[in-house]
C-alpha cells in the first residue's frame, strides 16, 4: 500500500518543461566555437547547474523523506512544499515500540486526530505515559495544536494520544498531509497530595546565605502583586544539601527569611528527563490552607555547560510575617516521573475522516 502511495504521488512531480528543454538544449549544443572563450567556458557550469536542479528536484521525495536537516530546512522555508513532498506513513516502529494512526475526523476548521503507542518489549508505556513537550506537528497551514493522552489499554500496552489542530484561516484542511513525531515521552508517573512536610518552622529564621541569581520563571497566585521586585535576578537562599525530600526525585534545600518573606527551596536534578514538581502550603491549628505568594526559578550545573548535570531550582515565597508561622505545619503536592524513553517515531497522514 504505502509502495503504490509512494510511486503515484512521485509520479505527479514533474519539472518545469522549460527547464527540461533547456538542459537537453544545452547537452547536445554542438554549434561551433566562434566567441570569445569565455563564453564556451561558462556554458559548461550553466549545463551542470541546471542538471543539478533537475535531479535534486526529481529527488526531492527522497530527499524530505529521508534526511532530517532537508525536510526541516525546506519546512521552514514552505510548510505547504515540506508537507506535499513527505510520503504517506501511517505507522513506524522504533526501539520496540509502534506508534501509528487510528482514526482521523474532520470537521469544519478542526481536525481530531489519534495516535496510539504500543510497546512490544517492555512496561514503558502505561496509563500515566505523557509525551512531555517532545512531539512536533508539522502542518502546511497556520493553526493551533495541543495533544493529550485519552485512553489506555492495559491488555495490549497501549496509549491513545489524541491530536487536536485548529486552522486559524478559515481554509479548507481536509486533504492537506500531516506530519507528527515524536522523540521521547516519560512515565511511570505517581502524585503526592497533601502530605505533611517534617520541618520545623520555628526554625525558619533569618540569618540564611543568599546570593543573587538570573531567573528562568516565575508565577504564582499573586504574582503580578509582586512583579516590580522581579526583573531578570532575584535573591535566593544559597543551596545546601537535602534537608527533607517529601518525594523520589525532589529535595528541600533551602528554607528561612529573606527580607521579611519565608522562602522554600527545592531542586530537581536532570530536569529535562523528569517531570518532577510541585507546590507548597500552610495550614494553621484552624484547617486554613495558605499558598505561596509567589515562585521563581533558576538553573545552576554541577559540571559547568554539562547538560547530564542540570538543577532546576524552584524557590516558593510567602509574604508572612515569622510571628505567624506559631501553629502553622507545612504541606505540600508533589508529582514525579520514574520512566524517560527516547526514540524516533514520525508518520505523515492526509487530514480526512478515516478509521484505520
Amino acid at each position: 500500500m504505502f509502495e503504490k502511495r509512494y510511486k503515484s504521488m512521485n509520479e505527479q512531480i514533474i519539472p518545469d518543461q522549460v527547464l527540461v528543454d533547456h538542459t537537453i538544449e544545452l547537452i547536445n549544443e554542438k554549434r561551433v566555437n566562434t566567441g570569445p572563450k569565455i563564453a564556451q567556458f561558462l556554458r559548461k557550469p550553466l549545463a551542470i547547474t541546471a542538471m543539478l536542479l533537475l535531479c535534486i528536484f526529481i529527488a526531492m521525495p527522497a530527499l524530505a523523506a529521508d534526511v532530517p536537516a532537508i525536510y526541516a530546512l525546506i519546512y521552514s522555508v514552505s510548510p505547504a512544499t515540506a508537507q506535499f513532498f513527505m510520503p504517506v506513513q501511517e505507522s513506524c516502529m522504533d526501539n520496540g515500540i509502534k506508534m501509528e494512526v487510528i482514526a482521523t475526523y474532520i470537521h469544519e476548521d478542526t481536525a481530531e486526530i489519534y495516535i496510539a503507542m504500543q510497546d512490544f518489549t517492555a512496561g514503558r508505556v502505561d496509563e500515566t505515559t505523557d509525551l512531555f513537550d517532545s512531539y512536533s506537528i508539522h502542518r502546511p497551514f497556520n493553526s493551533s495544536a495541543h495533544c493529550e493522552q485519552v485512553s489506555y489499554d492495559e491488555a495490549t500496552k497501549t496509549a491513545t494520544f489524541l491530536i487536536t489542530i485548529t486552522e486559524w484561516g478559515g481554509h479548507k484542511i481536509e486533504g492537506s498531509k500531516i506530519t507528527f513525531s515524536v522523540s521521547s515521552f516519560i512515565s511511570d508517573k505517581h502524585e503526592y497530595e497533601n502530605i505533611p512536610i517534617e520541618i520545623d518552622l520555628s526554625k525558619a529564621g533569618g540569618g540564611h546565605k543568599t546570593k543573587t541569581v538570573s531567573i528562568t520563571g516565575a508565577g504564582g497566585l499573586n504574582y503580578e502583586k509582586y512583579q516590580q521586585l522581579l526583573k531578570d535576578s532575584a535573591t535566593v537562599l544559597v543551596p545546601s544539601a537535602a534537608l527533607y525530600s517529601p518525594a523520589a526525585g525532589i529535595d528541600i534545600t533551602g528554607i528561612g527569611y529573606v527580607d521579611g518573606m519565608l522562602h522554600i527551596q527545592t531542586a530537581v536534578k536532570n530536569p529535562l528527563k523528569k517531570d518532577n514538581h510541585g507546590y507548597f502550603f500552610l495550614r494553621d491549628r484552624y484547617s486554613h490552607d495558605r499558598t505561596d505568594d509567589y515562585s521563581i526559578s533558576f538553573i545552576e550545573y554541577a559540571e559547568p555547560n554539562n547538560e547530564d548535570t542540570r538543577i532546576c531550582y524552584d524557590e516558593y515565597i510567602f509574604d508572612i510575617p515569622q510571628s505567624e508561622l506559631a501553629g502553622c505545619a507545612l504541606y505540600g503536592s508533589f508529582y514525579t516521573s520514574g520512566l524517560y524513553t527516547e526514540g524516533n517515531w514520525q508518520v505523515t497522514f492526509p487530514l480526512k475522516t478515516q478509521d484505520y
